[in-house]
């Protein structure tokens, strides 16, 4: 016996106790099993499933015994136990009394309705009897059980008579998509079914009073919406007691946090349907859960989960509930919630985290699961450790509590400390309870309050500190220096500090010629002044003086500079002094104005001299005073604009006023360097001028100490700069040359150099648009051609790139010299640096630069943009580059280059510059691809390089794909070229691009480095490839 309890029960189940849900009816039981009960004290399954509400969560019946075959398995179709009456089609049907017949019988302990067949007395018996239609649901396999009694043929009443007895009978089914049968439809005919099997009785009764029943289950798969069962007798004594159908599922369950509906079986004995889960409320999707329905109805591997919400803890599985008061849970899982820590609290139900109590805090970044903490309390026992005329060190104990914190800091206030001011270690956020501040000013008072600070200081908004004030002592540098003159002598004068911080004792004077700092002499004195003899004539000195008290040396005073022709006469003083030095004035102003207008005129008549030995295109210019703002000379409309070199200029200051415009110093403001020039800085900064908005600039600044040479060169760019005003030309603000440093202010182009920028954005940008940044160049270069105005310098990295995208033509100092340098790609001659890899060879070998030469910088300009800012010529020697190119050598089309572009390259890589395109005509060409984009489509096909670099690795030398790929550093595609069959380097030599991107090397700059690496490898192997083009 198994102990059995019925219960209406919300759906779930907890595997443990094989608490099991199946239609809101749920079975308790012991033994494990998973079965469907429909009996529950004499109540059917339909009238419990309407009246569901009036009894969920109530037991229907309690500690009911009775053994499991006394109830009915599966979720039934077809009962003919629990049927008032059974109204079948049978075949014959007639009045005669043959074929099958219903009647009664007695069964388990109750009468049933059962058909009965047993006509063994009449010769070819084919007695049917077809199941009403069975719409089939959502069940894909049904199950058929059979009740049944036979009589054995050797026992019958009158053995004589028998015609023909058997001991089986068959079973068929009819598949439907609706009720359509009668009596004649479908045919009574074994053809017109499908057979199940043919059913034997595993026992057989003799004697009626001992009747043997038989139990025999079949299984059968359904595609259409219903079916009919059939069974045929032909010849045997039968009785069905009871036909039951039904199909199988697996229950609806819930595990882990995870709800699965109730699913019905596969279609076969061996199918796994896979159901996936819902989370219960208040779970998230941990991972994807997963449940497999096995042919059985029971249920098998469950993969992923739900996890409870945060504010949400887990119950046995299968459900999440709140956290109670006084708990929480702050992130999503299955665990249980966990009491408040110290110093929080929470209230109420489904605390994601406890609130701090009152003066208590959290960081944002703290463990949930920590205590609330506090601010420490303020430092302790600050001390004045040292002071001086500058600085001043603080020290001071820790805080009587850290807050129950481990990250203890300090940070100083200072009121009047200003950006001069440094701190040692630093200003916050350092652990040392020492500080020392430096860049102070002598004489000050200073408040300085040390704060002690933790996690949670910014969240209380509490300062606990400490204050000290601290004067700084008296500075001890001497002031006022000046000197007077008695006959050939001059005397040097000083004056005391104003608060000295002790008596001065001995004064050191340091002096020396102003042009010869390497020159210089020292002396002492006890006295407040110095008596210097011998000194030359009209030449400059400078002076500093430094006094010595008990505390030692002081600071030496600021530098004072005097010429030895310029002095104050030494005068005794007069009661009537303020009218003399007035007299004096008026007397000097007088003198001065005397000597301009005599200046004015001679200058006046020198202009009008030289205006009568000059053309008159030459007096055009205009003469500028200094300090008058100049702009530059623009041509009236109509004529033609020419360049004027500013070294045919006798004072290259005058190309600098006449082309420039002089910016006041104070309307510039450098917000960061940018980098080192030849010259000086690069920085970035604000233009500030009254009326105008402000602009953004870049300002290149001359470096302190250049020669008159690096000035007179740097002021000549801006000279040349300023004679240009087009949209691709970068564009001169002005010039500082009135106040020191010499700055030469421009537009500023945000990102940077186009060789620059193109490497770091390999691969981003469009056809269209690297032919806009090239279109934008050939238009600066036509304006600057148009203008007879030769680069001579014309490179990726001299081309500026703006914000957006606008390539400028920039960098105008070619004609500077400089010292030679092999290592970026220049090859200096006497008279200036020649960029080989980017000139003409005319112009390497004859100095004879022209717009032509400026076409053919412009080609390799075009191969930079096409390769994203690869070298020229890789790392080939200039030497090298001279001799390839002599010998017809050009530059290969970079990796995916239109054909059409890389032909304008060589256009402008022809040997006889006549033969070049003029810039008017590149700028159409581009315009004519921008404007029919169809004509980039055809790719040019990437071939090796002809001309082998002598410094070229061997490639031919290695044996292996690994060597070759370690040597490139590209060892990360050994595995990808050996599983695809490579093993040898001439497999290698064959590999076009489309097989490299089979090989999954899908990064641009990887495909470079390795068809590159390929490319000279072929040359190495096959040797130069004339035909391929390359040679002009």
């Amino acid at each position: 016996m198994i102990d059995i309890k019925i219960c209406f029960y919300e759906a779930g189940m907890v595997m443990s106790g094989m608490l099991v849900s199946w239609n809101e009816i749920c079975v308790y039981y012991n033994n494990g099993f998973s079965r469907m009960y429909t009996e529950c004290k004499g109540l059917q399954l339909a009238p419990i499933l309407r009246q569901r509400d009036q009894y969920k969560g109530k037991c229907c019946c309690s500690d009911l015994h009775k053994r499991i075959e006394d109830y009915i398995i599966g979720l039934e179709l077809l009962n003919t136990r629990r049927t008032a009456t059974l109204k079948w089609t049978k075949y014959p049907d007639s009045d005669k009394g043959d074929g099958w017949l219903l009647g009664s019988s007695s069964y388990a302990g109750e009468t049933v309705q059962a058909y009965s067949s047993c006509y063994v007395t009449s010769p070819n018996i084919n007695n049917w009897l077809r199941t009403p239609y069975i719409e089939r649901g959502d069940a894909e396999r049904l199950h058929i059980e059979m009740t049944f009694t036979m009589r054995k043929c050797v026992r019958h009443n009158d053995p004589s008579s028998l015609q023909q007895c058997k001991e089986t009978f068959n079973l068929y089914y009819y598949e439907a998509e609706s009720d359509f049968a009668n009596h004649q439809m479908p045919t009574w005919q074994p053809n017109v079914y499908s057979k199940i099997d043919t059913i034997a009785a595993d026992t057989l009764y003799v004697q009626p009073r001992k009747v043997e029943v038989n139990n025999e289950t079949k299984h059968v798969t359904i595609k259409r919406k219903g079916v009919y069962f059939a069974f045929q007798d032909t010849g045997a004594c039968i009785t069905l007691l009871s036909v039951r159908i039904f199909y199988v599922t697996c229950p609806n369950v819930t595990v882990r946090y995870a709800f699965f509906m109730e699913t019905p079986t596969g279609p076969t004995v061996s199918s796994l349907v896979q159901k996936k889960g819902v989370c219960v409320g208040n779970a998230v999707e941990e991972s994807n859960p997963t449940y497999l329905c096995r042919s059985d109805g029971s249920w098998d591997i469950l993969m992923g989960s739900c996890k409870c919400l945060p504010g949400y803890q887990g119950i046995n599985g299968t459900k999440c509930v709140k956290c109670p008061v006084g708990t929480y849970k702050w992130h999503a899982s299955n665990e249980l919630c966990l009491k408040c820590p110290k110093y929080s609290y929470a209230n109420g139900e489904g605390a994601e985290e406890c609130t701090c109590e009152n003066r208590y805090y959290r960081h944002k970044d703290d463990d949930r699961s920590l205590p609330c903490t506090q601010p420490p309390s303020p430092p302790q026992k600050l001390t004045i450790r040292s002071v001086n005329t500058t600085s001043v060190t603080l020290s001071w104990w820790h805080p009587r509590s850290n807050g129950g914190r481990n990250d203890l800091t300090y940070r100083v206030e200072c009121n009047k400390c200003d950006k001069n001011v440094k701190y040692i270690p630093k200003m916050k956020g350092f652990i040392s309870t020492m500080v020392t501040l430096t860049g102070l000013i002598p004489s000050e008072e200073y408040v300085i309050q040390i704060l002690a600070e933790n996690g949670v200081s910014d969240v209380s908004k509490q300062k606990r500190g400490v204050n000290v004030t601290v004067v700084t002592e008296a500075s001890g540098k001497l002031s006022n220096l000046r000197a007077e003159k008695i006959g050939p002598d001059i005397i040097l004068i000083w004056d005391n500090p104003t608060k000295p911080h002790s008596k001065i004792e001995l004064y050191e004077v340091n002096y020396y010629p102003s042009d010869n700092r390497n020159n210089a002499s020292t002396i002492k004195t006890e006295f407040q002044n110095y008596t210097f003899k011998g000194l030359k004539r009209d030449a400059k000195y400078s002076f500093q003086v430094r006094g010595k008290s008990e505390k030692g040396w002081g600071h030496f005073s600021d530098l004072y500079t005097v010429s030895t022709h310029t002095f104050t006469m030494r005068r005794p003083p007069y009661n009537n002094a303020p009218i003399g030095i007035i007299a004096g004035s008026i007397v000097a102003v007088i003198l001065c104005m005397a000597i301009a207008i005599i200046m004015i005129i001679i200058l006046l008549r020198r202009n009008r001299n030289n205006c009568n030995e000059k053309t008159v295109s030459e007096c055009d210019t205009l003469q500028y005073t200094q300090g008058e703002v100049t702009v530059p000379l623009f041509q009236p409309p109509g004529s033609i604009k020419s360049y004027i070199d500013p070294h045919t200029y006798e004072d290259p200051n005058q190309a600098v006023r006449e082309f420039t415009r002089e910016i006041d110093s104070s309307h510039i403001t450098i917000e960061s360097v940018l980098g080192g020039g030849e010259f000086g800085d690069v920085c970035k900064g604000k233009l500030r001028v009254p009326g105008r908005q402000d602009m953004t600039v870049a300002i290149k600044t001359l470096k302190p100490g250049a020669t008159e040479k690096n000035r007179l060169d740097f002021l000549t760019e801006a000279s040349i700069m300023g004679q240009f005003e087009d949209a691709n030309v970068i564009f001169l603000e002005g010039v500082v040359t009135k106040s020191h440093p010499i700055m030469i202010v421009t537009e500023y182009m945000a990102n940077g150099s186009l060789d620059t920028f193109l490497r770091n954005n390999d691969g981003t940008f469009s056809y269209l648009q690297l032919i806009g940044m090239m279109r934008g160049i050939s238009s600066g270069m036509k304006y600057l051609s148009e203008m007879s105005y030769v680069h001579r310098d014309l490179a990726a990295r001299n081309i500026l790139v703006n914000e957006h995208l606008v390539c400028k033509v920039a960098d105008f100092g070619l004609s500077r010299e400089v010292e030679n340098d092999t290592t970026d790609g220049a090859y200096t001659t006497k008279g200036g640096k020649i960029p080989v890899r980017w000139t003409a060879p005319e112009a390497i070998a004859f100095r004879k630069f022209t717009s032509a030469s400026d076409v053919w910088s412009y080609g390799v300009v075009m191969w930079e943009v096409m390769s994203y800012g690869e070298r020229p010529y890789w790392n080939w020697s200039n030497q090298d580059v001279i001799k390839a190119v002599e010998k017809g050598y050009r530059l290969p089309p970079p990796m995916d280059c239109p054909e059409a572009i890389h032909q304008l390259m060589l256009d402008c890589w022809q040997r006889e510059r006549n033969h070049r395109p003029k810039f008017n005509a590149i700028v159409k060409t581009l315009d004519k691809l921008i404007r029919a984009p169809e004509l980039l489509r055809k790719m040019a096909k990437p071939r090796p390089h002809n001309f082998i670099d002598p410094n070229a690795p061997d490639l031919t030398s290695f044996t292996s794909i690994e060597d070759w790929l370690m040597s490139i550093k590209m060892e990360r595609y050994i595995a990808n070229f050996v599983n695809s069959g490579y093993i040898n380097m001439e497999q290698v030599a064959r590999i076009s691009m489309k097989d490299l991107m089979d090989l999954n090397v899908n990064l641009v700059g990887h495909q470079k480095k390795i068809m590159n690496s390929i490319q000279m490898l072929r040359a190495q192997i096959y040797g130069a490839q004339m035909s391929e083009g390359f040679l002009v």
